[in-house]
C-alpha cells in the first residue's frame, strides 16, 4: 500500500446485521473513493454464509479479532445487547494487538455501534475517529439524548402515558422504544445509556446510515437544532443508504431465482425475518393459514421455533445446522401450497429475491439492512417488528412513509392470528392501499438512488463528503513531517496543527 493513501480501519460487532453495513461501508470507501480499508472483525460462531462475506472482497484486508470468553462475565438469561457489548469490550485487547501489529497503521477508526469502547485506541495511535451507525437518525437521536430521558424520566417508558420528546424529532411512543429501553432495571438499559454518551464524548463524528427523505425531522435536528447538538456535540453525517448491490450473476442456479423465473410480474410475496428473526411454533402455524388462506404466491425463509424468543438465530444466522422435519408447519400444508408457495430453510439471497420482478410483497422484521434493500428494490411492505428498534423502524414506513402495513398487535408481544394475515397480504398483493404503497416506495427508490450519487448538489447528503474530510489528514501528517525535520523547536505548534 502507498504511504500516502489514506488508511481507514473498520470495527465489526459479531452478527450478520452488523457485519453487512460495516462491509458495505468498507466497499463503498475501497471501491468509489480510493481508500485503503482494514475491516477488524469480532467473530463468534461464524456460518458459512457469514465466512462467505468475510471472504467475498478483493479490495479490503480483513483481520478476524477471536472472540474472549465472556462465560464468567454474563448470566445465561442475558439480552443479546448485553452480550455483544460485554464480548466487544473484552475484544479491545485483541483489537488493539491487531492495530500495533499493522506495519501501515491506520489514518482513521471507525467503531460501530457497539464497538464504540475501542475508540480511545485511537487517541494513542493518533487517528481520528469516528462511529458507524447502520440505523435510522430517529434511532440516533433517541440514543444520544437517552442520558437526559434517563434523568427527566421517572418509571419505565413503556408505562408513559405523553410520548418520549426529542428536542426537534418526532415523538417516540413508549411501546416504540428499542428493545434496551423496555426495562430500565435490566443490565442491557446501563449499557444502552452507555453507548449512547460514547458516540457523543469518544468520537470526532458520526456517520449514520440514511438519507435525508427518508427521515427529514431527526437528521435535521441532529445536525441543527442547537439543544440536541448541545447534547450530540460532534458533527453527523448520513452517508446512505449503504445497501447490498444486485450481482446478476450472484444468484445463478438458486432454486429460488428459478422458481421466481416461472412467476408472473409482482405477483409473489416474499417473507423473511431478516439474520436474526425468530418466531414461536404458535406463530408459524399461523403465518402459514394466512399464507395459505390469502390464496397468494410467496417464497417463506422458514427457521425452526424458537420459543419466545424473537432473536433467536443472533448469533446462528446462515448456520449449516439443518431445519429438519416441517412438522411445525400445518398438517398438509405443503401439499395444499406447493404449487404457489416455496420454502426455502434458514436463508436466501434476500436482495437478488426482492428485486426479481416477480416479487411484489415483502413480509419484514423491518431490520434497516431489509428495509433498504426492501426500498430500492421499489416493493411495498408488511412490518413485522421482533427486536432491538425495529419497532421505531416500523412505525416511520408505516405512519410517516405510508410504504406498509402492519399488523394492529405487536408481534413481539402477541400472536398475530391467521385472519389478521392473510387480510394485510391481500390488501398488500391485491388491494389499492397496496398500488398506493408500491407507488410510494416507488418514489423513495428514485430519492435514495438520487442520494447516492456521487454529485455537487449531493455533497451534504453522501459519503463523498466524509472521505473529503478525513483525506486531509494526510496533508496534516505531511506538514507535520516538514515541520519535524526542519525545527524540533516548534513540538507544541507540532501538536497544536496535529489535533
Amino acid at each position: 500500500m502507498a504511504q500516502n493513501k489514506l488508511h481507514v480501519a473498520i470495527i465489526s460487532s459479531p452478527g450478520m446485521g452488523h457485519l453487512v453495513p460495516v462491509l458495505l461501508l468498507a466497499n463503498r470507501l475501497a471501491t468509489h473513493h480510493h481508500l485503503h480499508i482494514t475491516i477488524l472483525a469480532v467473530t463468534t460462531q461464524t456460518s458459512p454464509v457469514e465466512s462467505q462475506l468475510l471472504n467475498g472482497s478483493a479490495h479490503i484486508n480483513l483481520i478476524k479479532i477471536p472472540s474472549p470468553d465472556i462465560s464468567s462475565l454474563i448470566h445465561p438469561d442475558d439480552a443479546v445487547v448485553t452480550r455483544l457489548a460485554v464480548i466487544m469490550r473484552e475484544a479491545r485487547n485483541g483489537i488493539w494487538s491487531a492495530i500495533s501489529g499493522m506495519t501501515c497503521r491506520p489514518h482513521v477508526l471507525v467503531a460501530d455501534l457497539f464497538s464504540s469502547e475501542s475508540l480511545p485506541i485511537a487517541d494513542e495511535f493518533h487517528m481520528r475517529k469516528y462511529v458507524y451507525v447502520p440505523c435510522l437518525a430517529r434511532f440516533l437521536a433517541l440514543t444520544t439524548y437517552l442520558h437526559v430521558l434517563d434523568k427527566e424520566v421517572r418509571g419505565q417508558y413503556v408505562d408513559q402515558m405523553e410520548p418520549l420528546r426529542i428536542p426537534g424529532c418526532v415523538p417516540v411512543q413508549g411501546q416504540e422504544v428499542p428493545d434496551p429501553m423496555l426495562d430500565r432495571d435490566n443490565r442491557q438499559y446501563n449499557e444502552y445509556v452507555r453507548m449512547g454518551i460514547n458516540f457523543t464524548t469518544l468520537s470526532n463524528g458520526i456517520l449514520v446510515n440514511t438519507w435525508r427523505d427518508l427521515d427529514s425531522a431527526s437528521l435535521d435536528a441532529l445536525k441543527y437544532n442547537e439543544i440536541l447538538k448541545s447534547v450530540v456535540k460532534v458533527p453527523v453525517y448520513d452517508i446512505g443508504p449503504l445497501t447490498r448491490v444486485v450481482d446478476p450473476t450472484g444468484s445463478e442456479g438458486n432454486n429460488v431465482i428459478e422458481w421466481l423465473d416461472m412467476q408472473p410480474v409482482e405477483s409473489v410475496i416474499f417473507v423473511s425475518f431478516g439474520s436474526g428473526g425468530t418466531l414461536s411454533a404458535e406463530q408459524i402455524a399461523e403465518l402459514a393459514w394466512g399464507l395459505e388462506l390469502s390464496q397468494q404466491k410467496f417464497v417463506w425463509v422458514l427457521r425452526p421455533p424458537a420459543g419466545n424468543t424473537k432473536d433467536g438465530a443472533f448469533f446462528t444466522s446462515g448456520s449449516s445446522v439443518p431445519c429438519g422435519p416441517l412438522d411445525f408447519l400445518p398438517e398438509g400444508f405443503m401439499n395444499r401450497t406447493g404449487t404457489r408457495g416455496l420454502i426455502t430453510p434458514l436463508w436466501a439471497p434476500q436482495a437478488s429475491i426482492l428485486n426479481h420482478e416477480s416479487v411484489g410483497g415483502f413480509l419484514t422484521h423491518c431490520g434497516l439492512n431489509s428495509i433498504y434493500e426492501g426500498i430500492l428494490a421499489g416493493v411495498p411492505m408488511i412490518a413485522w417488528p421482533l427486536y432491538a428498534e425495529q419497532r421505531l423502524n416500523a412505525t416511520l414506513l408505516t405512519d410517516e412513509l405510508q410504504v406498509a402495513v402492519r399488523p394492529t398487535v405487536l408481534p413481539a408481544e402477541e400472536e398475530v392470528g391467521r385472519e389478521e394475515i392473510q387480510k394485510m397480504v391481500r390488501s398488500l398483493m391485491e388491494g389499492e392501499e397496496g398500488k398506493t404503497m408500491r407507488e410510494k416506495v416507488k418514489l423513495l427508490k428514485e430519492s435514495a438512488n438520487h442520494a447516492l450519487m456521487v454529485h455537487p448538489i449531493n455533497q451534504c447528503v453522501s459519503l463523498s463528503l466524509v472521505a473529503k474530510i478525513i483525506t486531509r489528514i494526510i496533508t496534516y501528517r505531511s506538514i507535520l513531517i516538514i515541520i519535524m525535520l526542519s525545527c524540533h523547536k516548534f513540538g507544541v505548534l507540532i501538536i497544536f496543527i496535529y489535533q
